[in-house]
């Protein structure tokens, strides 16, 4: 989802993010140890089709996994970007695993969500060598990468399709994702989309019965993608009863919430804790 890059609170770094790619600046902030990072295990055939895994050190147990999908528009990101997600979990104890997906133009509605679907098969399939749990596997994902990871809970055709059961999601943590957004107006969008009101490619049109737990977060400012997507899922999903936590942090726009998991932002919401919370009490 294209807008205007959000208020970071330090003026001369939100300066810096408009002109640099997040990999050149928060990466060089983040913490190397206490974890290792196994890179570009291949879920597919496609280079875009790979992931990374941050394992914390010194697991005695088996641990909760969060396979994560970053945000870009459906047309853009790396995960090689998400240094800061990987370590703000894994030094929590949580195994993460960050995932590229095909993007447009190479791809359109819905390639992204059948890679997600792939990736989310071979963590599962794959994570307990690595000391994950394979049983304690939780979808999260912002913007873009949020709606790839909702619609996976919402449709559960894409996780069939690849021999997943979807019973196999723990839980779903959505940040400032776009679930209820039509009609689009991006004429980019609208491509990726095939259309500008085509209903089924909405996840909160696939909310029927009861879903998996979710934790649906977003902040106040975000003019990128509405609050109100996560206002009407969080509502929808419960009447169905499904068990689902709605936070709106004051003050945090479309970039500052996913950026306030590093160490150096962690103090404009509580977001890295939300989450923790959510993997261990779920």
């Amino acid at each position: 989802m294209r807008g205007q890059i959000s208020r970071l609170g330090a003026s001369a770094l939100a300066a810096l993010l408009v002109a640099c790619s997040p990999a050149s600046l928060l990466n060089v902030t983040v913490p190397r140890s206490g974890y290792r990072v196994v890179r570009d295990l291949a879920y597919g055939a496609d280079p875009r089709q790979k992931l990374d895994l941050y394992i914390p050190d010194g697991l005695k147990t088996s641990a909760p996994v969060i396979l994560f999908f970053y945000g870009g528009s459906w047309d853009s990101g790396s995960k090689s970007w998400y240094l800061a997600f990987g370590q703000a979990f894994a030094s929590k104890g949580i195994v993460v695993a960050i995932a590229d997906y095909r993007v447009y133009p190479q791809v359109k509605y819905p390639a992204f969500v059948e890679d997600s679907a792939s990736a989310f098969r071979f963590v599962h399939e794959n994570v307990a060598r690595y000391g994950g749990d394979p049983n304690r596997l939780f979808l999260a994902g912002h913007s873009a990468g949020a709606y790839n990871a909702v619609m996976l809970a919402s449709d559960p055709r894409y996780l069939r399709e690849v021999h997943a059961d979807p019973v196999w999601i723990r839980g779903v943590i959505g940040i400032s994702g776009p679930y209820d957004f039509l009609p689009l107006k991006s004429p980019e969008l609208i491509n990726i989309f095939g259309g500008d009101r085509r209903e089924e490619t909405q996840p909160i049109r696939y909310i029927d019965a009861k879903r998996p737990p979710m934790l649906l977060v977003t902040g106040s400012d975000d003019t990128t993608v509405l609050p109100r997507n996560t206002k009407r899922m969080a509502a929808r999903l419960r009447s169905f009863g499904t068990d689902v936590r709605e936070i709106v942090y004051p003050d945090v726009a479309h970039i500052g919430i996913i950026l306030s998991v590093a160490k150096p932002f962690r103090a404009r919401t509580t977001l890295r804790e939300d989450i923790v919370t959510f993997v261990t009490t779920h």
